[in-house]
């Protein structure tokens, strides 16, 4: 969120979003995209107490969470209404702690978030990831960039946004780590094998050096341009080897970074080292991957046992 910019729907209180909308950016120093998840939550909530003829956020009662419930399971799945009344909870802890208007209770209190059951995130084998990162084409720039982007991402388990930001300063050749930078501008060391950070030096040198322009800045991946890539290049990128590869699976951005982790856990890593190098903040994030795991096991033993 650009700090001058100022929500302005024509619904009550839109001074008090934005405000709380520049704490998530200064204080807390979420991304543009989960700033902008929580603008339009706030918002959806403030057309729904105007269209209600609630005048102002302190007016709130049970009442209306309850209707406002009701709306939103006619019209979003329970961990998009999960998010929302995340949202909104933390807005108005948000207000009681700046004590505006009053609010000493958050009506949110006493209403629980949907159960949600958590889905195992897809994850590619070893031989289908090994596919993948051989489909690019390394004799042009373009596709030599592309394969160094897969094999890194799949050496460092990162995520979208931390591959578009990583920079040519944060590659460490000879100690074989790469400087990351997470959610909520965290940084973090993760180690790259040798052979992701070889493709690195070679894009440097013979793709890199073609794409920048003297306008470029020193962001590792770039586009024909010579700019920083978006969120949906790289989805591109993974999508057309994917399908390259003949991979036939439910693929999205993260497939790379969740088989990392998958894989480290099935060749014996502990998982405090793979919460680390994901950059977990709450290692019940990094259990999921345990899910993954136990199922793989599963599927050994009653391939391999004899009385499976």
């Amino acid at each position: 969120m650009k700090k001058s910019e100022i929500v302005n729907h024509g619904n009550i209180n839109s001074q008090d979003i934005t405000y709380f909308l520049l704490f998530l950016e200064l204080e807390r120093s979420l991304s543009q995209n989960t700033i902008d998840s929580y603008k339009f939550d706030l918002q959806k909530f403030s057309e729904f107490l105007t269209a209600q003829g609630i005048s102002s956020f302190e007016a709130v009662n049970d009442s209306a969470i309850e209707k406002y419930l009701s709306l939103l399971k006619k019209e979003y799945r329970s961990s998009t209404i999960a998010r929302m009344l995340s949202a909104l909870r933390q807005f108005y802890d948000h207000m009681i702690d700046a004590k505006r208007y009053g609010i000493n209770v958050n009506p949110l209190e006493l209403f629980d978030s949907p159960k949600l059951s958590r889905k195992l995130p897809e994850v590619l084998t070893v031989e289908e990831v090994e596919k993948i990162l051989s489909q690019p084409d390394v004799n042009n720039a373009l596709g030599l960039r592309d394969k160094t982007i897969l094999e890194l991402m799949y050496a460092c388990g990162l995520r979208v946004s931390e591959v578009l930001t990583v920079k040519t300063s944060n590659i460490m050749f000879n100690d074989e780590l790469v400087r990351i930078t997470g959610k909520g501008s965290k940084e973090r060391i993760v180690p790259a094998a040798s052979s992701s950070l070889e493709w690195v030096k070679i894009y440097i040198s013979n793709s890199r050096s073609v794409l920048a322009k003297p306008y470029s800045e020193d962001y590792l991946f770039l586009n024909w341009r010579g700019r920083k890539l978006s969120r949906m290049s790289i989805w591109d990128i993974i999508n057309k080897y994917s399908k390259l590869a003949k991979i036939e699976k439910n693929i999205h951005p993260h497939i790379l970074r969740h088989s990392f982790a998958t894989h480290l856990l099935e060749g014996g890593a502990d998982l405090r080292s793979i919460q680390e190098m994901l950059g977990h903040a709450d290692i019940s994030t990094t259990q999921i991957y345990t899910h993954i795991d136990i199922s793989y096991l599963k599927q050994v033993h009653k391939e391999f046992h004899p009385r499976s």
